[in-house]
């Protein structure tokens, strides 16, 4: 994804939705086992599910794009993000 892409996602999206839908996937048990390590980031994150049979989740973090496959974490984004 280009940088120009990225930020217009952010513009149109707007970051501080996004952010707070990645709060969402974590319920009150998930967030009580979890722990931030010296690694984790320190920016902004978006997450982005094109497929949820692939499990591919596509995290854009500040200036860069870190692709993931986790079935798990794919499917709890879109249950927090509900539907109509």
């Amino acid at each position: 994804m280009s940088d120009t892409s990225r930020r217009k996602l952010l513009t149109v999206g707007g970051a501080s939705v996004a952010a707070g839908t990645i709060g969402l996937t974590m319920g009150p048990a998930a967030a009580s086992e979890a722990r931030r390590t010296s690694s984790s980031a320190r920016e902004s994150v978006v997450a982005y599910v094109p497929d949820h049979r692939s499990g591919e989740v596509r995290l854009m973090v500040g200036e860069r794009e870190v692709v993931v496959h986790d079935r798990d974490l794919a499917t709890r984004i879109l249950n927090a993000a509900g539907g109509e």
